[in-house]
């Protein structure tokens, strides 16, 4: 019988020492596993749950903890005594308008909305509008509304255009008109622009600095009373007569005309020949050059040295002198000695038809 137990005891002796061994190797894995476990502290404000896990991820910690991680983040992790501790901050949605543009955004419970502002790129300064204020913290869905404005200064020039000034003279005979014509200035307008969002939305002037002043053009008429007498009253070369007196003024020039001109005259007399135009010849029809005074044109002829009045003329004929001085006009004579005195002088034409 003794013989037959130590068959079945060194039988059962190896398998013995196996279950031994396994049983230790289970002890030993154990303790490893229990050696990985992760102990987390989440906390979020007054607020603290302690989370094991055999993951090291804090997110994985968060969600176990009972936080949803789209509405919370880490604001702060600390190792102590082997646990994990994890402060959270609440995040909040932040709809920011700039303009024509609107930016979704997150932001924690301890940012401001200078804070977010700053986070998407915007420097405010004191002249942008904010609303809500920009120390106003984030404490729920928030709608930041974000109104950029500048005022930018500059400067251009532009012309200042001259006035018309109109003075009275008694100088001048009334009726008469002498224009001195004046020039435009230079002037630099200084402005200040207000622009919101890019847009320029008011410029304002801030000053105006003259460069160069204009000066006026000034228009003088006479108030002097005209001392008038007609062509009936003077005694004159021609023996021509016009159909109504000629008014003539205070210097016995005539007072309405068509055009004056100056230009150089000789004197003739008879010659035994009709004029060009078939009238026999007499003072009062002069010759002229036809393609400069046309033929009938009808005028009142003073010698610009003042001491002819011709008088009241008519063209109506022409000479050689065309050729050589075709401004020139030839007057006519009763005599030749009164041609001789008169020679070759200037006079002023005024045209009256």
């Amino acid at each position: 019988m003794l013989n037959f137990f130590g068959k079945i005891l060194a039988f059962m002796k190896p398998r013995i020492i196996l279950c031994a061994m396994l049983s230790l190797a289970f002890v030993a894995s154990t303790f490893v596993f229990l050696g990985k476990v992760n102990t987390f502290i989440i906390s979020y404000g007054a607020d603290s749950k302690t989370v094991k896990s055999l993951s090291a991820e804090i997110g994985n910690a968060i969600t176990c903890a009972g936080y949803n991680t789209d509405e919370y983040t880490v604001c702060g992790t600390d190792r102590k005594d082997n646990k994990t501790v994890v402060s959270l901050l609440k995040v909040f949605s932040v709809f920011l308008t700039a303009g024509d543009k609107t930016l979704s955004l997150k932001a924690t419970e301890d940012q401001t909305v200078g804070n977010v502002l700053g986070s998407a790129g915007f420097t405010v300064d004191e002249y942008d509008m904010v609303e809500p204020a920009l120390n106003t913290v984030i404490s729920d869905t928030t709608y930041i509304d974000y109104v950029n404005v500048d005022y930018i200064s500059g400067s251009y020039t532009q012309e200042i255009p001259c006035s018309i000034e109109t003075v009275y003279s008694p100088a001048l005979d009334k009726g008469r008109i002498e224009t001195k014509k004046g020039s435009d200035g230079l002037e630099q307008i200084n402005y200040t622009q207000k622009i919101v969002n890019g847009e320029i939305v008011e410029t304002s002037v801030d000053s105006r600095v003259t460069l160069l002043a204009a000066t006026n053009t000034v228009r003088t008429v006479g108030t002097r009373p005209i001392a008038v007498t007609t062509s009936a009253s003077v005694s004159c070369i021609s023996q021509l007569s016009p159909s109504s007196p000629i008014d003539l003024d205070q210097s016995g020039n005539p007072i309405s005309y068509k055009k004056h001109i100056t230009v150089q005259a000789t004197a003739y007399t008879y010659t035994g020949h009709n004029c060009s135009t078939g009238v026999a010849p007499k003072p009062g029809y002069i010759a002229v050059n036809p393609a400069v005074i046309p033929y009938g044109t009808k005028m009142y002829i003073k010698s610009s040295d003042g001491k002819y009045t011709y008088g009241y003329a008519i063209a109506a004929d022409t000479g050689g002198f065309i050729y050589s001085r075709p401004t020139n006009v030839d007057l006519f004579f009763p005599t030749v000695s009164s041609m001789n005195a008169f020679g070759r002088r200037n006079v002023e034409i005024y045209i009256l038809n």
